[in-house]
């Protein structure tokens, strides 16, 4: 396997397999196919980077396309700020698509069925078709209108577009089967009526195709080659090929190309919401300013916040491509934009929390403006000018009256280095009525070659300009706000997510304009907010410059010694299955029968979810392989049902070097 092979994540392997197959780079073409009834968010940006980045990969089309077909919770306004969030991300498109472009070929395909005898009008309550449609484990039962005549079931499906029926009266199902194992086969509705504008459409329609009849046909109108979408879309994939075959029949001369549908893990994030109707919520109750608060995981709540494109894309190339759901640590996506703005921002001076000090034997009358480096990361970034003068600000936690020898900032009687100016040695504080100080008094060294081990940000009184800071904190305190069945995610939110103070800062920034970001020194990464006026600054935290939650979590005991020892934890069956194989070819004939046995009492304890992913595994891993041909052939004993992966795995064992492996496969 070649280093060039080894680097490709499954989607490109399974593109480059197909290719390989006698498909043409000419007709490789990727969607992005957001519903527009809410903002995006940090999750989308998964689904966002891989197809348009296989677009940019393969150098193939990708279109945007709008999956708008519930006009109840679809807005132009939506619409309008997923195109932004999108251009802004540095991608772009080749064509902007709705789904309501193909209301018409969807009726006449649907129109179609019917006369097949594929379809039929269901007039049940919604309770009655939720009631036989039966359950995991139980087979549905058959409407008592499926037998309805083709005549009657075109009647009413014509008489439902043209608005003779209330809302709810009558559907249209696909006829499938409803003793289907996957209850997505059971008979789906495929339109309901529903009298509401749409935000393209008008009132023009009064019925709308639902989301899985929709779906998968525009993707086969627009001559979608590969259908990339996430993984809770993996049982639909079955209806999904379902209704593509059926219109591949109707139209394969126009339309040649079948699309291919395969899913990926999504992008979950700690401490953070990802439902659009819950994030919906946030909105609502006002929790948070809007979709774009900067605590949101929206896209423009991100931007606003002071993210840039390229952390964000850099922090989905980390994540990067993945059959299996996990949670991605928010402090990765942290990580990535310090990376990326401590080579790119100015490094500015601001105090938020101010305590005066007066440089006594500084001349009152006088003022220097000194140079200041704006970026030790890029030398072409050049110097600007800080004033300096008697009376300055530091930060309140940067004096103490009296500390330890590990306190290396101001204190009593001790020395420290103001950036890009003096030293300085307090000498006295003044304190006010409740005995908090007022002012420390200090005086200066013009000596800076001397040797001190603090230095500290300041900005000079008579010159600082103030301005609103907004420090952001996580919305939400508990790492998976929305894993507690029994508790509302509203629950866990941080009381203290939001503090405003006023912040005093140097003069350069006076000039300073929405979404230009700066490094406050020791303090983080903050940025101009769109509130900004030329009368009032307004800066957003995007960042600190360490991890501040790291030190909130737990630790582990460091004396392990004296701990009472930890039972230790059981591996799982999935991992026993793997040491196993690792072995299983070096083993003789009666440790290989006794490894096999082992694997198949195993296989009781395993899911399909955490075999599949073991398809891939290496040719010359012989012995992993078997192992999984072995516990596979025990799950389909056990009423596993085939599908194409399982179908190419064993055909591709079939034709193995092993011949242990070989006869594992020919005997399923």
């Amino acid at each position: 396997m070649s280093e060039d092979t080894k680097s490709l994540n499954f989607i490109e392997h399974i593109i480059e397999e197909d290719l390989a197959n006698g498909l043409t780079k000419e007709k490789l073409r990727f969607r992005f196919p957001p519903e527009p009834n809410g903002y995006l968010h940090i999750g989308h940006t998964k689904a966002i980077g891989i197809s348009f980045g296989l677009g940019e990969k393969y150098n193939a089309p990708v279109n945007l396309r709008f999956d708008d077909t519930n006009p109840a919770k679809e807005e132009q306004e939506y619409v309008d700020a997923i195109k932004r969030d999108i251009a802004w991300l540095g991608y772009q498109w080749e064509n902007e698509l709705y789904s309501s472009d193909y209301f018409d070929k969807l009726y006449d395909w649907a129109t179609q069925m019917i006369k097949d005898g594929r379809a039929y009008v269901d007039s049940q309550s919604s309770e009655a078709m939720a009631e036989q449609k039966g359950t995991p484990t139980q087979p549905g039962t058959n409407s008592p209108f499926r037998d309805r005549s083709m005549e009657e079931n075109l009647d009413l499906f014509q008489r439902m577009k043209a608005g003779e029926f209330p809302a709810g009266t009558h559907v249209l199902r696909a006829k499938i089967d409803m003793e289907d194992p996957n209850m997505l086969m059971r008979d789906p509705i495929m339109y309901r009526i529903l009298y509401a504008h749409h935000h393209r459409t008008g009132d023009e329609w009064c019925i709308y195709p639902m989301y899985d009849w929709t779906h998968g046909e525009s993707d086969y109108i627009e001559q979608i080659s590969h259908s990339l979408c996430s993984l809770e879309f993996k049982p639909h994939r079955k209806l999904y090929n379902w209704f593509r075959d059926h219109v591949y029949e109707y139209s394969k001369d126009k339309l040649p190309l079948p699309p291919k549908q395969r899913e990926f893990a999504r992008l979950n994030l700690s401490y953070t919401i990802m439902s659009k109707r819950k994030l919906l919520r946030l909105v609502e109750d006002g929790v948070v300013s809007g979709w774009d608060d900067p605590r949101m995981p929206t896209i423009s709540g991100l931007r606003r916040r002071g993210y840039t494109p390229d952390s964000i894309r850099e922090f989905i190339k980390k994540v990067g491509v993945a059959k299996r759901e996990n949670v991605i640590d928010v402090s990765l996506l942290e990580f990535c934009i310090r990376e990326d703005l401590n080579k790119t921002v100015n490094r500015v001076m601001a105090v938020l929390d101010p305590v005066k000090v007066i440089i006594t034997n500084y001349p009152e009358d006088k003022e220097e403006w000194l140079d200041a480096e704006n970026n030790q990361e890029d030398k072409s970034a050049g110097f600007r000018q800080v004033p300096f003068s008697r009376e300055i600000y530091i930060e309140k936690e940067d004096f103490k009256e009296e500390a330890s020898n590990k306190f290396f900032r101001l204190k009593l009687g001790s020395e420290v280095r103001l950036k890009n100016a003096y030293i300085i040695k307090a000498n006295a504080v003044i304190k006010d009525e409740n005995g908090d100080i007022a002012e420390i008094h200090c005086t200066y060294d013009t000596d800076t070659s001397k040797k001190v081990k603090g230095t500290l940000h300041w900005v000079s009184t008579k010159h600082a300009i103030t301005a609103e800071v907004r420090e952001y904190d996580r919305l939400f305190m508990y790492e998976s706000p929305d894993s507690d069945k029994d508790k509302d995610f509203m629950e866990f939110l941080n009381p203290n997510s939001l503090t405003i103070k006023t912040g005093h800062l140097e003069p350069s920034l006076m000039e300073a304009k929405a979404e230009e970001r700066f490094q406050f020194q020791r303090l983080g990464y903050f940025v101009v907010d769109e509130d900004s006026t030329s009368d009032k600054l307004v800066f957003n935290k995007t960042v600190g410059l360490r991890d501040s939650w790291a030190k909130q979590k737990p630790k582990p005991q460091a004396d392990q010694q004296n701990s009472p020892k930890q039972p230790q934890q059981k591996r799982s069956a999935i991992s026993v299955i793997q040491q196993l194989g690792k072995k299983y070819t070096n083993y003789p004939q009666d440790k290989q029968a006794k490894a096999k046995a082992e694997i198949q009492e195993l296989a009781k304890e395993v899911s399909y979810d955490e075999l599949e992913p073991l398809f891939g595994t290496a040719v010359k891993k012989a012995g992993t392989r078997i192992a999984v041909m072995i516990a596979l052939k025990e799950q389909l004993k056990n009423g596993l049902e085939r599908n194409e992966e399982i179908e190419e795995f064993i055909s591709k064992a079939i034709e193995d070097k092993s011949d242990l492996l070989v006869a594992e496969a020919k005997s399923i």
